[in-house]
């Protein structure tokens, strides 16, 4: 059922967009292909901590999560899930303290 005008304004009509509700045209995004591949297994050095408390490491500049991993450590991980612009990852196996990778 059609919207009903106000009195004052009975003789006007309502102009409605034919773009109503769409957002502009896109031309995608571009998202660099990961350097660390499902599975693989790295040694790395966590260098920070996440807001979530996961270790966090870089790879070529690609940010990955560390669950387990304390700030400092040097681990084994191995990558269990790639997303757009970061990856999540597992401890293998972590050293003992002072020796070297």
């Amino acid at each position: 059922m059609p919207r009903r005008l106000p009195k004052e304004q009975k003789g006007r009509t309502r102009r409605v967009s034919q773009f109503r509700n769409t957002s502009p045209p896109t031309f995608g995004t571009f998202v660099r292909p990961s350097p660390v591949k499902h599975g693989e297994e790295y040694e790395v050095k966590i260098e920070a901590v996440g807001s979530r408390g996961d270790g966090l490491t870089t790879i070529n500049g690609f940010n990955i999560f560390v669950t387990g991993a304390k700030l400092g450590d040097k681990v084994k991980i191995r990558i269990m899930d790639i997303r757009g612009n970061y990856a999540r990852a597992l401890v293998v196996d972590k050293p003992e303290r002072g020796a070297k990778i």
